[in-house]
């Protein structure tokens, strides 16, 4: 068994989910983990599974064949090192433009990297805007200096009009 990992978007109906699990499941894969979104009237998401390696071109031709959604397939990466620390940032307030952009600078000055990021707008009807939230996973080697990171996030967190908590 061998990773192989797929990327799909398109239009949204009711057994889209089934219909890869089936899929998978008859050719002998295991569905490992996945990520799913409704994002500006499209359906949007990514799956791991574990398939033999023998059957990843035949995943990826019975997939590119679907007729609601766009899949790109990937060959899962086996030797992966050791999990470094991960440090989880929880980032929340009034939005704004530019927020995911100055946070993420700051990561790279740091060579920090992401390894999960979900955000999304809420309604905040008590201040009549939205109100934006976002959670980042990054991971730093063991002797990084996370309160470095912590003054130079809560530096432009005023600026931004947003909490920052780091974990």
């Amino acid at each position: 068994m061998k990773p192989i990992i797929f990327t799909l978007v398109g239009s949204d109906k009711p057994g889209l989910i089934s219909d890869l699990a089936k899929t998978v499941y008859d050719m002998g894969g295991n569905w490992l983990g996945s990520n799913f979104s409704h994002m500006a009237g499209h359906f949007a998401g990514f799956v791991q599974v574990d398939l033999p390696l023998e059957k990843h071109q035949a995943l990826i031709e019975r997939l590119s064949q679907h007729p609601d959604l766009k899949i790109h397939l990937l060959p899962g990466i086996t030797d992966i090192p050791a999990e470094p620390q991960s440090v989880i940032i929880d980032i929340m307030g009034n939005d704004k433009t530019g927020i995911v952009q100055e946070l993420t600078q700051i990561f790279s000055q740091f060579n920090l990297n992401i390894v999960k990021f979900d955000s999304c707008l809420e309604s905040a009807p008590n201040w009549g805007g939205e109100l934006f939230k976002a959670k980042a996973i990054i991971t730093v080697a063991a002797d990084f200096d996370v309160e470095m990171l912590r003054e130079k996030l809560e530096s432009v967190a005023n600026d931004l009009m947003i909490d920052i908590e780091i974990q």
